[in-house]
């Protein structure tokens, strides 16, 4: 499908909370190295290019951005390139970070954030953006245990007006409830694309519909790949379908997961500027009510992921 002069907007778009945004949006965590993300054995991105492709998603209309302090290489960081990028941020420009994983300094990965923690994981974020607040901050959980000790330090810094919304990530639907009960949730993260999507994961997007919260997959391009990205690979079904539309698989398995859901956002990451700009296109792209059974048909649940 052709890309150029198609815009975020063509997705229609969402709120977060008070917060208006087009619900085809970037993902930075690919954003710091070629090959794996979240690994100390690759290359980084020249920061040149990562610059590049942040004001180009702006450009083209891309309003949310999908980052965390955790998110970097060796020698990259996405908080600080996105803040070297787009600093002075523009006004409609919505920033969701995340918190609860750690990483050391070598990138090895380090204990879950304790709730005392949290705010240093807040305020180092903060730090990195060049923010005096965050718009949107989630909470990564590691497994279906309680999150009221960690959500409640997250409202209270919510209530001093470090955080404007909060949301989850990596959670079930009991979690969700338990969350709600301490202050408002406006998204929530899970793994979620064609052909993988862990068990629960229907109940969690149907709950966040029937909720009015976002709900936004990650590795919806990636699926099987996780931090390594697509592979070679494909699904007949969704080439079949890439090739009626004349588009990629990437383009469908985007355009597949928008079509989920008014409240639904996308949030595909790359370093490649023409990535980008396929990517971006795919909120434009619909597919018939047969494709998307079709696509749906090869789902199959998985277990619990904690990247």
């Amino acid at each position: 499908m052709t890309s150029h002069s198609l815009t975020a907007a063509a997705a229609g778009t969402w709120r977060l909370g008070d917060l208006p945004v087009n619900r085809m949006g970037f993902g930075a965590m690919r954003l710091t190295q070629n090959g794996r993300a979240l690994s100390n054995e690759r290359t980084p991105h020249d920061r040149d290019r990562a610059v590049a492709v942040l004001r180009r998603a702006v450009e083209l209309g891309v309003n949310h951005i999908d980052t965390a302090a955790f998110y970097f290489s060796p020698l990259r960081s996405a908080n600080e390139l996105i803040g070297r990028a787009l600093g002075p941020y523009p006004d409609d420009l919505v920033i969701t970070t995340k918190v609860g994983p750690g990483r050391g300094p070598s990138g090895d990965w380090i204990d879950w954030a304790r709730p005392e923690q949290l705010r240093g994981q807040v305020q180092e974020n903060i730090r990195q953006l060049g923010r005096d607040h965050l718009d949107v901050v989630n909470l990564r959980m590691n497994g279906n245990r309680p999150v009221s000790d960690l959500f409640g330090a997250l409202a209270e810094l919510r209530e001093e007006g470090l955080i404007r919304h909060l949301g989850l990530s990596n959670v079930w639907p009991e979690q969700i409830a338990e969350a709600r009960a301490i202050a408002p949730v406006v998204c929530v993260q899970n793994r979620y694309g064609i052909g993988e999507r862990r068990a629960g994961s229907q109940e969690v997007l149907r709950l966040c519909g029937e909720l009015g919260i976002a709900f936004v997959p990650f590795y919806a391009i990636a699926g099987a790949g996780h931090e390594a990205g697509a592979g070679d690979a494909e699904h007949e079904a969704v080439l079949d379908v890439a090739r009626a539309h004349d588009a990629s698989p990437a383009q469908v398995r985007l355009a597949w997961t928008l079509q989920q859901g008014p409240h639904v956002l996308a949030i595909p990451g790359t370093g490649n500027p023409a990535h980008l700009e396929a990517n971006v296109a795919a909120g434009a792209l619909r597919l018939t009510d047969e494709e998307v059974a079709r696509l749906s048909a090869l789902g199959q649940a998985a277990g619990a992921d904690v990247a």
